[in-house]
């Protein structure tokens, strides 16, 4: 996955510590994933698949992540046909990316459309059958898609992670941008990884 970052460097500004304390007092209140779905063995493979259209989309790892999370939810509560899956799946990429990112990020229907064809999708989908489904997973989630996901956090914390004055082995190190480098190359590795370890 891509480590494109949100364009706004919250974590940088003078209200860091008030978005911070914000997403985590939401995060408090976050929807239980329970993994109950009839459907779990196939999450794998929606989530590879997520993970391939974000790709290809540019998709920051917020909006990956909340897309996954989306989807996670979703088919926690429902059973539907591997067709309507697929939808379901493309419908959370989309409002995932309209809640994340940038309009002109949000990937349009014809290159969504070009994308489930190179993956072997055996759907076409329309407007009307991407709207309905936004509009049920909406209102599945009382259209509150305020969800944080640990990318929400990373920029934040590695912000943070490494200072001037701190050691390694008792001595002082020797490039705080290298330590810092090969940390977020790790965190991001490991965040990337942690989707797919969401099945029970």
């Amino acid at each position: 996955m891509g480590r494109t970052r949100m364009e706004e460097r919250w974590w940088k500004g003078e209200l860091a510590a008030d978005t911070h304390q914000t997403l985590r007092t939401k995060e408090l209140n976050l929807p239980l994933y329970k993994a109950h779905s009839p459907q779990i063995g196939m999450r794998r493979y929606f989530i590879d698949l997520l993970t391939i259209l974000s790709n290809c989309c540019s998709l920051c790892p917020t909006a990956w992540h909340l897309a996954a999370f989306l989807l996670d939810l979703f088919m926690d509560h429902y059973s539907i046909s591997v067709k309507q899956l697929y939808i379901s799946a493309f419908a959370c990429l989309l409002l995932a990316s309209k809640f994340e990112e940038k309009e002109d990020k949000v990937p349009k229907l014809e290159h969504l459309n070009n994308l489930a064809y190179m993956c072997n999708v055996n759907v076409v989908l329309s407007k009307k059958n991407l709207l309905r489904m936004e509009m049920l997973l909406l209102e599945n989630f009382s259209w509150n898609l305020c969800l944080p996901t640990p990318p929400h956090y990373i920029d934040y914390y590695l912000d943070v992670s490494i200072g001037e004055n701190d050691l390694r082995d008792g001595w002082p190190t020797n490039s705080v941008t290298e330590v810092k480098t090969f940390m977020e190359k790790y965190a991001y590795y490991f965040l990337d990884f942690s989707v797919q370890g969401a099945q029970a």
